[in-house]
């Protein structure tokens, strides 16, 4: 399972998309906006009414937790007072213009460990919830082995995570459990301290809830806390992070989400974000990350397990800082999803030339394919190299080749005479050479 964080506004999205479905018997008004600065919130507020009518809560949405403790949250109080759409977009413009520290950690109240620094990009803005302290619940859900978990607790907020073993009740599920029982053990393990009142309300949102979690794919899926008010509900603060190898058979029911980049941590290239956008849409596996885009050896390696080895097996032999990329095609892609992939790692690779005057070497590794068609996944890497040959050989880029699987004979002769066709250097193995022995010939030119 690839698990891949999302924004609360997203996570809330989503649900509210589907919340007839889960929770028919609960009402939820999903008053959400997204903003990035002041005006966008105002511009917001000419077809959402209730910005302009209602006491606002506003807060980065950034992928980070304890917002409240690092101050970033905008919330009706003692000392604001109510805030209103012009206070909103004020504070949000403020927080937005330049770098904010956040620290992820606290003892009490108090930061530990370094902060983060980074400018706060996206704010998500709710209407302010009235409620009492014992209205507040949490939930969530996420796998853990073979299991499906699910955690409740009678108390929301962030006092929960620091008496976790005390006030959390958690419950597991095999993959075979049956709705029924689902249903059945939720309602038998709800928390102790949870009003006898509202226990039989309390239980049937978290059957929905997890119902909503497996269904929907989702990888981890937190609520803290949320209200509940007789059948009314308000979701205060969520997280949740999609299992991405669904993207593609989960497109209508996820809509237009995003997969940010996480507070303080350096922006994804444009060419990362265009394989994980290709990898949402197949049924295949796309991966790919940039590790040193000057360095002179490239992977491009079929298999999760396979591409571990190779990354591991260069960094042994040269040392990391020739290793310019990690990643993997696999599960069968299509010639077009082959090629795109091929063509976006060739074009990195020959951007520049090796500061130290080395030439460059790709390697088109993996293990032996159990059922990926070999000669297709060929075809479209062919297919790149024909489009980047002449770059090719500026770098005087060498390609090292091992593979194996259905169809690897005419796959291998295909891309050796392609490659002879266009002047390009290439050294073709099947399985009997052993899985890395390419580093190996390509590290340091022996065969």
């Amino acid at each position: 399972m690839a698990q891949k964080a999302i924004r609360e506004y997203d996570a809330k999205s989503i649900l509210a998309k589907h919340w007839d479905k889960y929770f028919p018997d609960f009402t939820y008004a999903y008053e959400t906006v997204m903003v990035q600065n002041g005006s966008e919130l105002t511009e917001a507020a000419k077809t959402n009414a209730w910005l302009n009518e209602k006491t606002l809560v506003a807060k980065p949405d950034m992928l980070f937790g304890k917002r409240g403790k690092n101050g970033l949250v905008l919330f009706k109080d003692a000392k604001p007072g109510d805030v209103k759409l012009a206070k909103a977009a004020s504070w949000i413009d403020e927080k937005s213009s330049e770098k904010q520290s956040v620290f992820f950690s606290f003892d009490g109240d108090t930061p530990t460990g370094d902060a983060s620094v980074d400018m706060l990009t996206h704010f998500v803005v709710e209407p302010f919830t009235p409620h009492d302290q014992e209205e507040e619940y949490y939930v969530s859900a996420t796998c853990v082995g073979d299991d499906d978990v699910i955690y409740m607790s009678a108390e929301g907020g962030m006092e929960v995570e620091e008496g976790w073993d005390e006030k959390v009740t958690e419950v597991a599920f095999p993959i075979t459990a049956t709705e029924e029982e689902i249903a059945e053990k939720i309602r038998a393990n709800v928390p102790a301290d949870v009003a006898d009142k509202d226990k039989a309300q309390f239980a049937e949102f978290c059957i929905g809830f997890f119902k909503a979690y497996r269904e929907l794919n989702f990888a981890y899926l937190e609520i803290n806390p949320f209200v509940m008010q007789g059948n009314k509900i308000e979701l205060l603060d969520m997280v949740a992070k999609l299992d991405d190898t669904a993207g593609f058979m989960m497109v209508d029911a996820w809509g237009d989400v995003e997969y940010p980049t996480a507070f303080g941590m350096e922006a994804k290239s444009p060419e990362v974000e265009a394989i994980e956008e290709a990898d949402a849409k197949t049924g295949a596996s796309l991966k790919l990350t940039l590790l040193k885009p000057e360095a002179r050896v490239w992977t491009m390696v079929a298999g999760g397990g396979a591409s571990v080895v190779y990354a591991d097996t260069i960094a042994d032999m040269a040392g990391i800082e020739d290793l310019a990329n990690y990643g993997e095609y696999s599960g069968g892609p299509t010639t077009g999803e082959t090629k795109f992939y091929a063509e976006t790692l060739l074009d990195l690779m020959t951007r520049e030339k090796d500061p130290q005057g080395r030439g460059k070497v790709m390697i088109i590794g993996g293990a032996i394919a159990n059922f990926t068609d070999v000669a297709k996944t060929f075809t479209g890497i062919i297919q790149a190299f024909e489009v980047y040959a002449d770059k090719m050989k500026e770098v005087d880029l060498k390609i090292y080749v091992r593979r194996g699987g259905p169809n690897y004979e005419k796959g291998l002769k295909d891309i050796k005479e392609a490659a002879d066709r266009l002047g390009l250097y290439i050294e073709v193995y099947g399985p009997e050479t052993h899985v890395t022995d390419i580093v190996r010939m390509a590290l340091e030119g022996e065969k």
